[in-house]
């Protein structure tokens, strides 16, 4: 079974930057991809950015490119969002997203706002 723990959220103001990260324990060896997904009130939850194990291939989300990074440290078993130029309407809760070979596993989430 494998858990995933977010930090790094928060209050940052328009033009700023943050940076998630997303710690996995388990069995690391069930994970294909991760992905970082966000939910504002009242929208439904999206991705933002997705990374595969094997390659590292990323995707991102047409309203991050250019804007956010995402990427891995195997040997830390941690995945990370850069989040730079953030704007008020990346306001939301992160949450970090194991695709693994018995189904899906999701975080907790972390809270991350924009200030204008």
């Amino acid at each position: 079974q494998v858990q995933l723990v977010e930090s790094g959220g928060g209050l940052v103001q328009a033009g700023g930057s943050l940076r998630l990260s997303c710690v996995a324990s388990g069995s690391m060896f069930d994970i294909n991809a991760m992905g970082w997904y966000r939910q504002a009130p009242g929208k439904q939850r999206e991705l933002v950015a997705s990374i595969t194990t094997k390659w590292g291939s990323t995707n991102y989300a047409d309203s991050v490119k250019g804007r956010f990074t995402i990427s891995r440290d195997n040997a830390k078993n941690t995945m990370y969002l850069q989040m730079n130029s953030l704007k008020p309407e990346d306001t939301a809760v992160y949450y970090c997203n194991a695709n693994t070979i018995v189904g899906t596993v999701w975080g907790q989430g972390t809270q991350v706002t924009v200030s204008s």
